[in-house]
């Protein structure tokens, strides 16, 4: 028995030494996470986690738009290989809309048209549309003017190269570490820390920019800063204005935040939404920034967005992914656990796919082998109805 409580005793020492040294090196944040993801049963984010972080309401309207059923809606079951995917990656909800109406629609697990569930980086694409609207409205001058007209401390040396259109392209040049694995980097910290703007001062540009693609999701986070920065609005306002309101969004939405008192939107990730109402992004972009028959955004920002900026990293524009798989032209939101919105113009097609893990990478892609999955199998279901 004393051995016991020499034993727990010299435990509850460790512990708390840990605690303090946490604080100490400014990585108390990885206490947040413990609560939040291993103390709920989970090993890393998941899409429900928005209910451990403090949110803003992203509000809609009084106007909703209901996307219509198509007349061949849910005519056609899905195919087994889709069923296998879905099942093993726990999708909770897919869709398939052609010609702007829903032509297949399916959710599991309790989800339904009305669930909110993370978005993360789909959010990425999201805030390039702020940008573009507010580049729009005169609130910012357009894709070359420099970051540090917004934010002095990004006025200097290589910096002051930096520009609005480096953020949203990914090719800022920043220090920031892109790691999902490891309690101390930059991305962990950014997740459950609260300030971020305290965070992203922090960093250096320490390679040109404008340059080639670095997936950087500081680059958002900072892009965000600057809409916060050039609009006098926080992002949850100005989405709420600029989209969520005027495209008839059937839900209000949240956007977490840092925390309640700096209230700073983690603009890389993070908007709690449903299938439904993400889709309607899709119609958007693919409608050349025309939505329900009103122009939204303009149409060369759409087409420069969803083409390559660089020939060298020809999977993303601004603020999309990009692919050329089965010879289709497509772009793509996309977040870490294979949230996607999958459009392909030429075919008047989008695919909407949301749940709790992605696949594996498939090699020389930029990719996971489900997306090409969900795209495969939306094209023989559409080929067996015909």
């Amino acid at each position: 028995m004393k051995y016991v409580k020499r034993f727990l005793k010299g435990l509850l020492i460790f512990l708390v030494s840990c605690i303090i040294l946490l604080y100490i090196f400014d990585y108390d944040y990885i206490l947040k996470g413990v609560r939040v993801v291993y103390m709920t049963g989970h090993t890393t984010a998941y899409i429900d986690d928005y209910e451990h972080f403090d949110n803003r309401v992203i509000e809609n309207g009084n106007s909703t738009y209901t996307i219509p059923n198509h007349e061949e809606y849910n005519s056609v079951p899905a195919t087994d290989k889709l069923n296998e995917t879905n099942d093993s990656l726990g999708t909770i909800a897919y869709l398939i809309i052609k010609n702007d109406s829903v032509w297949y629609e399916n959710y599991a697990e309790g989800y339904g048209t009305a669930s909110r569930t993370n978005s993360f980086s789909m959010a990425k694409s999201i805030v390039t549309a702020l940008m573009a609207k507010a580049i729009m409205e005169g609130h910012i001058k357009g894709l070359n003017q420099p970051v540090g007209d917004f934010i002095p401390q990004f006025s200097e040396g290589l910096a002051a190269k930096m520009t609005v259109g480096d953020l949203s392209s990914m090719s800022s040049g920043l220090n920031w570490d892109e790691s999902y694995k490891s309690p101390f980097s930059i991305t962990a910290k950014a997740y459950y820390d609260t300030n971020l703007r305290d965070v992203m001062l922090d960093l250096k540009v320490v390679d040109q920019p404008g340059e080639k693609f670095k997936y950087l999701s500081g680059n958002t986070q900072l892009l965000g800063m600057v809409i916060e920065k050039a609009t006098g609005k926080t992002l949850t306002q100005y989405l709420s204005e600029s989209f969520w309101k005027p495209m008839g969004m059937q839900h209000d939405a949240l956007w977490q935040l840092d925390s309640e008192d700096s209230g700073m939107e983690k603009a890389y990730c993070c908007i709690a939404s449903n299938a439904l109402d993400f889709a309607k992004f899709g119609l958007l972009f693919k409608n050349r920034g025309v939505y329900n028959g009103k122009r939204i955004l303009p149409e060369d920002f759409i087409k420069l967005a969803t083409q390559p900026r660089f020939p060298k990293d020809d999977m993303y524009g601004y603020g999309f992914w990009l692919s050329d798989h089965m010879g289709k032209e497509i772009f793509a939101m996309r977040g870490i656990l294979g949230q996607y919105v999958i459009c392909i113009p030429e075919d008047n097609l989008i695919i909407v796919r949301l749940g709790h893990k992605r696949g594996n990478f498939v090699p020389e892609e930029s990719f996971t082998e489900d997306f090409f999955i969900y795209i495969e199998e939306a094209y023989k279901m559409l080929d067996n109805a015909a």
